[in-house]
């Protein structure tokens, strides 16, 4: 089975700057895509920025200039660097991946999502 293992998130000040990084383990084969969106309590899930394995980026105008999005497809490992966050960023951020797994067929997968606060 595939998982996605979500790394770093917490508590930063406004200006300052996090690093969120996702991890495809198990019965993975290669990695379509993969992507960040973050989800406010009784707001819709959003788009964040993806990454495909080619390397081909999309990023929410919210977070352009700020955000850089990367992907190490040797270790299935994607990565957001955010520099400049505002309270607004403000969010439960979830791992999204579009995954070739043994089977021979890509399903999306979710991780568990982690908290980033940005506040005084």
């Amino acid at each position: 089975q595939v998982q996605l293992v979500e790394s770093g998130g917490g508590l930063v000040q406004p200006g300052g700057s996090l690093s969120l990084s996702c991890a495809a383990s198990g019965s993975v084969s290669s990695v379509v895509a993969m992507g960040w969106y973050r989800q406010e309590t009784g707001k819709q899930r959003e788009l964040v920025a993806t990454i495909t394995s080619g390397g081909r980026t999309n990023y929410a105008d919210s977070v352009k200039g700020r955000f850089t999005i990367s992907i190490d497809n040797a270790k299935n490992t994607m990565f957001l660097q955010m520099n400049n966050l505002k309270p607004e960023d403000t969010d439960v951020y979830y791992c999204h991946g579009r995954i070739w797994s043994s089977s021979s067929r890509w399903n999306d997968h979710w991780g568990q999502g982690t908290q980033v606060t940005v506040s005084s």
